[in-house]
C-alpha cells in the first residue's frame, strides 16, 4: 500500500473515485492513513489489536473535524496503549461513560426522578456546560475551567446567572462524588469564593411603580395569546411563572371559583411540596374566558395547540419582547420620550411587586404569606394546617381591584368629587 508524507494540501487534493473507497497511508506515524470515500475523509490506524490475530483499521476521527497533527498525536497514543497490551476502544468507552456530557445526563436523570419543578431549568442549563466541557472526562475539569465561565457571565453583566452557575455545578459535582461511579475525589469547586469571583449577592427588590404596572397591564394585550394572559395571571394571583405557565384546564374548578396546581409544579420544602388551591376572582376568570381552549390538549398557555405547556426556563425572547413594549407604552404621551427608561426587571419581581401591594393594603403577614404559598416556620408551619382559603380570596380580590384602579384609573373628576366627600 502506498505511503506518503501526509500534509493539508495532499489531504485536500485526495480526490473520490468513482464507486470506490480508498486509503492513503502516512509516512510519519505507522499505520496512520486517510480513508476516502465519496467527499469524506476519515483518519484510521491499521494495525494489530489486541485480541485480534490480524491487522485492521479503525477510525480516529473525521479530517476537518480533526487536525492532521491531532490524528498523528492520537494514533502515537494508541499504539503506545497497544504495547501494553491495552484496546484503545476500552479506554475510549470508559472515557465517554466518564465525560461531563453523560455524568450531565445522569444527574438530569437523577433530578427527573426527583420530580422536581426546576428539572427544566437544570437541563436548559447544562446545556451551556455541555456545549463547553462536553466530551471532557469530568475528573479534568479544573477550578480554572469553572473560573472561567463564572467570569463570562460576569463579562456580559449577568451576575445572578453567574451565581446560578456556580450552585449548579457544585451541585452536580456533589453528587457525582456521592455515586462513587466517576472516579471523582474532590470537588473542584471547594476552594472558590463567589465573593471573590462574583461580587457581593445582593438580595433583589425591584418592584415595579404604579406607572410600570399600568404600562405592563397595556403591553400585555398588544403581546396577545399566550404570553400576555400568562403575564395578567401572574399580576393577578402572584403565583410563581412555573405554577402559570404549566397550568391544566384540569387543574380548574370553575364551579367552585378555584384553581389546585399539583405538587409537582410548587416549590419543594422541608416536608415536600404540597398541592396549593388559588382562590379564583372575577379578574381572573376574565383573564381565562380570554384564553383559547383546545380538542387537542389540555394545558392553558401553549404555543401548539394546549398539546405542551410554555417552559419557564425559555422565556428569554418573550421577556425581551414584552420589556420593548411595556418602554414603548411608559414613552407614550412623555414631553421627552427618549429620556423615559425602564428599569431591568425578572419575572420573579413581579410576584414581589404583587406582596408589597398585599402589604399595602393592610393584610395580614399571615393571609400575605398564605397568598403567596410560603410555609410557615417553625411550630406554625408543623401543626398550623389551615388553608387560609376565605382570607386569600378576600386579600386577592382586594388586590384585583387595586390593580385594576391602578391599569384604568378613574377620570379626573370622579376622583375630585370622591375627595369632596
Amino acid at each position: 500500500m502506498e505511503r506518503r508524507h501526509l500534509t493539508d494540501r495532499t489531504l485536500k487534493s485526495l480526490k473520490p473515485k468513482a464507486g470506490k473507497l480508498y486509503d492513503q497511508m502516512d509516512t510519519d506515524v505507522a499505520g496512520l492513513g486517510v480513508r476516502v470515500s465519496g467527499n469524506r475523509k476519515t483518519f484510521i490506524l491499521l494495525t494489530r489489536y489486541p485480541g485480534s490475530s490480524n491487522p485492521t483499521r479503525r477510525a480516529l476521527g473525521e479530517y476537518d473535524v480533526m487536525s492532521l497533527e491531532e490524528a498523528r498525536e492520537k494514533a502515537r497514543e494508541w499504539r503506545k496503549l497497544i504495547k501494553k497490551g491495552i484496546d484503545p476502544r476500552d479506554i475510549e468507552e470508559r472515557r465517554l461513560k466518564t465525560s461531563f456530557a453523560a455524568v450531565a445526563d445522569q444527574f438530569v436523570t437523577y433530578i427527573r426522578r426527583q420530580k422536581l419543578r426546576t428539572a427544566d431549568a437544570i437541563e436548559h442549563n447544562l446545556k451551556r456546560l455541555i456545549d463547553r466541557w462536553g466530551a471532557r472526562p469530568i475528573t479534568e475539569i479544573t477550578a480554572d475551567d469553572i473560573r472561567r465561565v463564572l467570569q463570562a457571565a460576569v463579562d456580559r453583566d449577568s451576575k445572578y446567572q453567574a451565581f446560578h452557575d456556580f450552585a449548579l455545578i457544585r451541585r452536580l459535582f456533589n453528587w457525582a462524588i456521592g455515586t462513587g461511579k466517576y472516579g471523582l475525589e474532590a470537588n473542584p469547586c471547594r476552594h472558590l469564593s463567589t465573593r471573590d469571583l462574583i461580587g457581593e449577592r445582593l438580595a433583589r427588590d425591584r418592584v415595579l411603580t404604579d406607572d410600570e404596572l399600568r404600562a405592563l397591564w397595556r403591553a400585555t394585550e398588544r403581546l396577545g395569546y399566550p404570553y400576555g394572559p400568562l403575564y395578567r395571571l401572574l399580576l393577578l394571583t402572584g403565583s410563581r411563572l412555573g405554577e402559570v405557565a404549566g397550568a391544566r384546564w384540569s387543574e380548574f374548578d370553575l364551579t367552585q371559583r378555584e384553581w389546585t396546581i399539583p405538587a409537582e409544579r410548587m416549590k419543594k420544602v422541608k416536608g415536600g411540596a404540597k398541592p396549593f388551591i388559588v382562590p379564583l376572582t372575577d379578574a381572573m376568570f376574565t383573564v381565562l374566558n380570554s384564553v383559547p381552549r383546545f380538542n387537542s390538549g389540555d394545558f392553558v398557555f401553549s404555543n401548539d395547540y394546549g398539546k405542551r405547556p410554555l417552559r419557564p426556563n425559555i422565556f428569554s425572547d418573550p421577556k425581551e419582547r414584552l420589556d420593548g413594549v411595556v418602554l414603548e407604552e411608559l414613552r407614550k404621551g412623555a414631553p421627552d420620550p427618549k429620556r423615559v427608561t425602564l428599569a431591568p426587571f425578572v419575572n420573579h419581581d413581579l410576584r414581589r411587586t404583587v406582596r408589597t401591594g398585599l402589604s399595602a393594603l393592610r393584610i395580614g403577614e399571615e393571609v400575605r404569606e398564605a397568598v403567596l404559598a410560603h410555609v410557615r416556620p417553625g411550630i406554625k408551619g408543623t401543626y398550623d394546617k389551615y388553608q387560609y382559603l376565605d382570607e386569600k380570596r378576600e386579600a386577592l380580590t382586594l388586590w384585583n381591584a387595586r390593580l385594576r384602579s391602578i391599569v384604568e384609573p378613574p377620570p379626573a373628576n370622579v376622583v375630585e368629587m370622591a375627595a369632596r366627600r
